[in-house]
């Protein structure tokens, strides 16, 4: 879990939730916000064949894509109702191949600026009940103000 941290909207789950659900990237690769508290979010991705790679694990790019959006949605469940936040860059690691049931992305804010945040992603494979981590993730998220979202 991560470090206590304070939410500057107090509707930012709901605000965090309808930005998860414009996200086409999500729709596309079934994968669901499972978790929002302040400083912290779950991203949950059931396994499912269109997103493996020859090996038949779920592709490196797919695991980065729940690692970037858990992070950076940390990030703004922190923000002002008004402040918008995109990646700048990260860095993931991956440990081993994400096999399994589900892949969980916990993503969490390590520091939170007024302009750059910095943030992590731990993403964990469930094989047979078995929790195991398969890709570590840092990110520098950037605060953008006024800057809305596209409305789909």
């Amino acid at each position: 879990m991560a470090a206590m941290h304070k939410a500057q909207d107090p509707d930012f789950s709901a605000r965090v939730r309808a930005s998860f659900d414009r996200q086409q990237a999500m729709l596309l690769i079934g994968a669901r916000m499972a978790v929002i508290e302040p400083g912290y979010t779950e991203i949950h991705l059931p396994h499912k064949a269109e997103i493996t790679q020859q090996h038949g694990y779920i592709h490196g790019g797919v695991v980065g894509m729940i690692a970037d959006s858990a992070a950076g949605y940390a990030a703004s469940t922190l923000t002002t109702a008004e402040t918008s936040v995109l990646t700048v860059e990260y860095k993931l690691n991956l440990l081993a191949p994400a096999e399994g049931d589900l892949l969980i992305a916990e993503g969490s804010v390590v520091r939170y600026g007024r302009t750059l945040i910095v943030t992590r992603a731990e993403v964990f494979a469930v094989l047979h009940g078995r929790k195991s981590m398969c890709a570590l993730m840092q990110q520098t998220i950037i605060s953008v103000h006024g800057k809305k979202e596209h409305q789909r």
